[in-house]
């Protein structure tokens, strides 16, 4: 049996989109789950918990934890691309939160240390007065 190059063309087409649908489904199928984003974001919240952020940067914390629950329910679901966007988002916040602490704290520091010379100023100029 003799096939016409029309027909030979239509083969081929459907072949290799036959081919290239299986190599769609086998990839997505196997997309592993993200584990390391999973974990750096898991990490990234400890450090901002321990950095006191849940009293200075509560909003971006609760964001982060928020985002990790997410993620996890993105890997129930099997949807790993969206797990691993979730995970990245979620350690994003809590670096966030991590660094607003941060500067907040250093904030107070500044304000107690510019009391504590104007205190000292006073002082200084009151015992200057004195002599």
């Amino acid at each position: 049996m003799r096939f016409t190059t029309q027909e030979r063309r239509s083969h081929r087409f459907g072949l290799a989109a036959g081919i290239t649908g299986a190599l769609i489904l086998t990839a997505c199928a196997s997309t592993p789950a993200p584990t390391a984003a999973m974990d750096a974001a898991k990490l990234a919240i400890s450090n901002a918990e321990r950095a006191e952020a849940s009293r200075y940067a509560s909003v971006e914390l609760a964001e982060a934890r928020t985002k990790l629950a997410s993620a996890d329910d993105a890997v129930l679901a099997k949807k790993m691309v969206t797990a691993e966007q979730l995970a990245e988002q979620s350690r994003t916040e809590a670096e966030l939160a991590s660094a607003r602490t941060d500067a907040t704290k250093a904030k107070m520091v500044n304000e107690d240390m510019s009391r504590s010379t104007g205190t000292l100023i006073d002082e200084m100029q009151r015992n200057a007065g004195e002599k």
